[in-house]
């Protein structure tokens, strides 16, 4: 068993019986049955590495068992990375001119087409004077980083010299300013200063010291300084607040201090629309900037699909190939939805209204105190109307329309009934019950309200102006006189079921107040319906009118 060893060759395929035999062995060597397998120094290699780590690639087969590719080939020769080519470096140079030379120079490393000299009118072959030493031919061999290396071969002591020949031009400089000043006597000075003060007040003056110390003052925003013309920005104005300050809640939205952002609005209870500051995310999704974006996505997809449009170069054509675009969108979306209702319908479910008007409930998230106040939560939104609400005009008190009086509107404040008009308050009330207007008084005694109609008195009186059919068979009736107003037949069968019918209905609304305080597991089954819903569709005949008023009364 210990010297059982197979190793079939890579470019013949394995038989069946072979790649059994090598799928056993294998099993033996993780099991320690079978010895390791040995790479070519004699050490044993791991049973358990995988095969894609302890095969070799092509180009490193040995055609043995090896995990030399795996490890780092070390470097037989360290070679130096600093080493460069000696610039300038010639031999000793000769006397004679030699065979196979350049004819220009003399130097036996090039060939006249090569020669970098400068071409002689009579070449060193003829003359054989001032032949040229020949170069030193320099074979450098460098690795992959040192062929690479921006500073190879940079000599910091020829920047030395640059930066010792320009401090030297500066001290001289110094020197010429300082001994100006010098030469400057003091009584020279002080005459200066008099003529620019005798002069200050010409105009000519005036726009010149403008000039001056507008070119000194900085830019909100900026810092300019003239002597050395340079600009130093500052990301803000001083005169504007910080955004951390806006909210000094921890909690509030995050600023970041090293872009100086904060994304968030840091009022959010406020609204983005009352406050001064929504953050920096608002300005970018507000106005024109969404626009401009899908804009230039359009131009972006249009590019591609072989469009030539490009929205710098030609804003016009993509603005106008953009709303091209969004109107035959929408002409295609409403023929494709018209095309599929008319083959399936279902229009009617289009025309459904919101699921919180027909469920009564949303899914927004109210908690309520004891007292009933919100906790958390929105607010209870207030309904709006498009027209003014709770304005007071003129003194008033109360708005036009709260008071009604003989078929005209006015103020409830003075009682009166021209709009627009000056509140007169108690003044005016008085004024009105002095010049027989109706009051609250003489509408309790008044006459009208005093002798009601009831059901019947109206029923009747719209029967007539809708000038109803008479009843045929009078046999069957009876009559009864109404209050001087006319002859009504009531037919004693149907008055005797309307009577019944109102006395059902009677019980089911006593029924129903029961239901409401039950328990909903206990309620019977439709208990809340109101019941018979056959005379909804139909007129309300003279009997069941009649019931109604003897029910009403007892």
């Amino acid at each position: 068993m210990s010297s059982l060893s197979f190793t079939p060759s890579s470019t013949n395929k394995l038989s069946r019986e072979d790649y059994r035999r090598q799928k056993d062995l294998e099993a033996a060597r993780k099991a320690g049955t079978a010895p390791a397998e040995q790479d070519e120094e004699g050490k044993d290699i791991n049973p358990h590495i995988p095969q894609y780590i302890a095969k070799a690639p092509w180009y490193l087969d040995t055609g043995r068992p090896t995990l030399k590719h795996q490890r780092i080939h070390e470097l037989e020769e360290k070679k130096d990375n600093n080493q460069w080519y000696a610039r300038g470096l010639r031999l000793p140079a000769v006397t004679k001119f030699r065979k196979g030379a350049c004819e220009n120079c003399g130097a036996m490393t090039h060939k006249t087409k090569d020669c970098m000299d400068r071409p002689r009118k009579t070449g060193a072959k003829w003359t054989g004077q001032d032949i040229m030493p020949d170069e030193i031919i320099q074979d450098i061999e460098l690795d992959y980083d040192a062929k690479r290396d921006r500073w190879n071969g940079y000599d910091p002591s020829e920047h030395s010299k640059i930066y010792e020949e320009y401090e030297k031009i500066e001290e001289a400089r110094r020197k010429i300013k300082a001994n100006e000043l010098d030469k400057q006597s003091t009584t020279e000075l002080v005459k200066k200063t008099g003529d620019r003060i005798a002069t200050e007040f010409s105009s000519d003056e005036e726009e010149d010291d403008e000039d001056k110390y507008a070119e000194k003052s900085d830019m909100p925003g900026q810092k300019v300084n003239t002597k050395t013309r340079t600009t130093i920005r500052n990301l803000r104005i001083r005169e504007d607040t910080a955004k951390y300050l806006r909210n000094l809640d921890i909690n509030s939205a995050y600023y970041d201090p090293k872009t100086r952002s904060m994304r968030d609005n840091p009022n959010k209870e406020k609204g983005a629309e009352d406050s001064f500051y929504a953050g920096d995310n608002f300005v970018r999704y507000t106005g024109d900037a969404p626009n401009m974006a899908n804009l230039q996505l359009f131009a972006w997809q249009a590019y591609e699909k072989g469009t030539d449009v490009h929205l710098q170069a030609n804003p016009t054509q993509g603005e106008l190939l953009h709303r091209e675009y969004l109107q035959k969108k929408e002409k295609l979306k409403d023929t494709s939805k018209d095309s599929i209702l008319a083959k399936y319908g279902g229009e009617e479910h289009l025309n459904a209204p919101p699921k919180e008007l027909l469920l009564a409930q949303t899914e927004q998230y109210v908690e309520f105190s004891r007292t009933g106040r919100i906790i958390k939560g929105p607010e209870r939104a207030i309904p709006k109307s498009k027209y003014e609400e709770d304005v007071f005009n003129n003194n008033h008190t109360s708005v036009w329309g709260s008071y009604w009086a003989d078929g005209n509107w006015g103020y409830k404040c003075c009682r009166s009934f021209i709009k627009n008009s000056y509140c007169t308050g108690l003044a005016g009330i008085e004024a009105a019950n002095s010049s027989n207007l109706l009051t609250v008084s003489e509408l309790k005694n008044d006459e009208e309200f005093s002798n009601k109609k009831s059901l019947v008195e109206i029923h009747i009186e719209n029967m007539k102006k809708s000038k109803s059919k008479n009843v045929d068979d009078s046999n069957k009736h009876i009559k009864r006189k109404n209050l001087g107003e006319g002859d009504i037949q009531l037919d004693t069968k149907k008055l005797k079921k309307a009577l019944e019918e109102e006395d059902r209905r009677i019980k089911q609304i006593k029924q129903m107040k029961n239901d409401i305080n039950m328990d909903d597991r206990k309620r019977p089954y439709n208990s809340a319906y109101m019941g018979n819903n056959d005379k909804l569709d139909s007129e309300v005949t003279e009997e069941e009118l009649e019931a109604y008023r003897l029910k009403k009364q007892s």
